[in-house]
């Protein structure tokens, strides 16, 4: 079984990408950080459009950008590689363009703005995850997905913090971070474009080449809606609960924000690779037991009450941090393992389909539990979440390549 037991950081970049790309990576992020935690603010505020008209056209923007993956998957099969990564970061490009040029009041401009921020959101993680398969392979790429995670959350916490700084300047300063967002997707774009790399033959390993048909991966898909809820626990339910069920103050809401971002960007990389001396589709269920002790933990922190209830759960969500960093390490790495190399876009294009909706139904899911209290919340995500990792340990993988099954 093959491992890595170093982190070898010029190796690491190299298998990333490349410094060129790891620089677009930064700057992409970056720009992102900027805008995307504040697009409702924007609506809102800037556009002056009501809240629910807002939230509602980021919504379909993303569920509709969902539909461009199977084109996306196709366009990786025929061995486009940055070019679809540049793509992804041109069309938000044109997103952030017609959000400056929308007027004040009007919410279908708005909608198609949102709409190809969607599909460039969408479109990313696949094809960067195909452009560092066809670089790299076995261990290396697993901590390569891992670094490239780790770097774009530096960049999307650099830039909300950035962000957050100038907010105080009003409508013209959320303008200024949209504008300068914009000029960020396009020096990415124009980077990796810079790159050129495209999949050939010569580039996959010999067990790759073969003929067969894209892995099922029924159970894994399933499950990882379920897992994706991670992603939103920080976000959206811990939130939810301090304020309106605990009354706590909004500092912890924002202190475990940080922290989330800090562990992610200091830990992903090597938890990864202390893992890998584990088989990857045990270690993705072994994350999923991590998140459901974690959601455990949770119900157990908020019958705690007003005063400690808080500490509690800031504490608990380390676990929970954990239990994502042991998920995004191994759910990518397991499915560009399982797939033969002339299916891997279409491959990876289902998955973040399964990521995708699993994204958009989440916050619908915990805000609609949360009345109803903290067992239904919590509880009905440990049920969910054990029997998603136990689907994922179970299933079995048929006609697949040997790597798979490291």
């Amino acid at each position: 079984m093959a491992t890595i037991t170093r982190i070898q950081p010029r190796a690491l970049v190299r298998a990333s990408g490349g410094p060129r790309y790891a620089v677009a990576l930064a700057v992409d992020a970056l720009g992102t950080g900027l805008l995307r935690p504040f697009l409702l603010l924007y609506g809102v505020t800037v556009l002056s459009l009501s809240a629910p008209a807002t939230g509602i056209a980021m919504t379909a923007g993303i569920v509709v950008g969902l539909l461009c993956m199977p084109a996306v998957g196709r366009w990786l099969d025929r061995g486009a590689r940055s070019t679809v990564v540049a793509a992804s970061m041109l069309v938000r490009v044109l997103g952030v363009a017609l959000l400056l040029a929308t007027p004040a009041g009007h919410v279908w401009p708005f909608a198609t703005a949102a709409l190809f921020l969607g599909i460039g959101n969408q479109a990313w993680p696949a094809a960067h995850a195909a452009l560092v398969a066809t670089i790299a392979h076995g261990r290396e790429r697993d901590a390569a997905l891992a670094a490239g995670r780790a770097l774009r959350n530096a960049g999307l916490g650099v830039g909300a913090l950035v962000a957050t700084v100038c907010l105080a300047g009003g409508t013209s300063a959320l303008r200024a971070l949209a504008a300068v967002t914009g000029l960020a997707y396009l020096a990415a774009a124009a980077l990796v474009w810079s790159v050129r790399l495209r999949a050939r033959p010569a580039d996959t390993p010999a067990e790759h080449e073969d003929d067969g048909p894209p892995p099922r991966m029924r159970a894994l898909l399933a499950a990882n809606v379920v897992y994706v809820f991670c992603l939103n626990v920080p976000e959206i339910a811990l939130p939810l609960i301090l304020v309106t069920q605990l009354h706590a103050s909004p500092v912890w809401s924002a202190a475990i924000f940080v922290a989330n971002t800090v562990l992610v960007v200091t830990l992903q990389v090597p938890v990864t690779i202390l893992l890998s001396r584990f088989s990857r589709r045990a270690v993705l269920a072994l994350a999923g037991v991590v998140l459901a002790v974690s959601y455990l933990g949770f119900l157990a922190a908020t019958s705690l009450g007003n005063g400690w209830g808080a500490p509690a759960v800031a504490a608990v969500s380390v676990v929970c941090t954990l239990g994502e960093i042991v998920y995004a390490g191994s759910a990518t790495a397991l499915v560009t393992a399982l797939a033969p190399a002339h299916v891997l876009g279409r491959t990876l294009a289902r998955f973040e389909l399964s990521t995708g909706f699993g994204l958009a139904v989440s916050p619908a899911v915990i805000t609609a539990l949360a009345p109803h209290g903290p067992t239904a919340l919590w509880g009905s995500l440990t049920a969910a979440t054990l029997l998603s990792a136990g689907a994922v340990a179970t299933e079995k993988d048929r006609g697949t390549p040997q790597e798979s099954r490291l």
